[in-house]
């Protein structure tokens, strides 16, 4: 039986249940660099944790600041030059998941980094593509995690910047792109997959205590469910508390710029 959790806990917990032991997985900063490490000191510790600065096979006791942070190269098992992460490792087929995080996502699993508003005169001007539109594109498969809400779940994005399915169907195989694309979406109230045929996000795991409803009104279309969704089942006692020790080293190490998003 689990202690009390938080909606971020959860989300945390269920995205790093995805990411299997010794894959390797291209992994962004923020919500999906938290589940990668959670993963990695619980029932993954052959995870190899691949950024976008070089650092392979990296190890943080915290949870890095940015993908320039010295803990990543310090722990790595090895640092390449950026070129060779891409042109060798993802460009060569050898990621088996790309991590990542969004602004915001549409329906077909296409996401937003970019801008909120015109792109012109944008309203926010997001941090934007680095990597992800390759990552997305060639890793063997996507995993997606960001909170769940009307202004980040939208009927259309304010700009694409990285490609899931495009409008949906056969579309990204049309693209000629090799990975697999968008297996999973986490957010703090479900897990989202995308349907076999039309590629659109369906809820297949509803978290503990939230409703349909709950989803409904923070989706902004009509989201479709699987005919029996699960519940996510909750986090246990060991995965909360190696996620807390791990926020609570990041807190100590980077105070109240700490990388800790759960």
């Amino acid at each position: 039986m689990s202690a009390d959790f938080t909606a971020a806990e959860m989300m945390a917990v269920a995205a790093a249940r995805l990411l299997p032991d010794g894959a390797v997985c291209f992994v962004g900063i923020g919500l999906p660099g938290t589940a990668a490490n959670l993963a990695r000191i619980t029932h993954a510790p052959a995870l190899v944790l691949i950024y976008e600065s070089g650092p392979i096979g990296a190890k943080p006791g915290v949870l890095p600041l940015s993908i320039g942070d010295g803990e990543l190269s310090l722990t790595a098992d090895t640092v390449v030059p950026t070129p060779e992460i891409f042109r060798y490792w993802l460009q060569g087929g050898r990621i088996d998941i790309g991590f990542l995080g969004a602004a915001q996502i549409d329906r077909f699993a296409n996401i937003n980094t970019t801008v909120i508003g015109d792109y012109r005169r944008p309203k926010v001007r997001l941090p934007g593509a680095g990597g992800a539109p390759e990552i997305a594109a060639m890793a063997g498969r996507t995993l997606i995690t960001l909170r769940h809400a009307r202004r980040a779940f939208v009927e259309r994005l304010d700009f694409v910047t990285t490609v899931g399915f495009l409008e949906g169907g056969d579309a990204r195989r049309r693209l000629g792109l090799p990975g697999a694309g968008p297996t999973h979406v986490v957010t703090d109230l479900c897990i989202l997959e995308p349907d076999p045929d039309t590629k659109e996000l369906v809820v297949t795991s509803i978290h503990p205590g939230v409703s349909r409803e709950r989803i409904c009104e923070a989706t902004g279309w009509p989201v479709r469910f699987a005919p029996a969704p699960a519940i996510t089942a909750p986090p246990t006692a060991e995965e909360l508390e190696a996620l807390r020790d791990l926020e609570r080293r990041t807190a100590r190490a980077h105070g109240d710029n700490g990388g800790g998003n759960a």
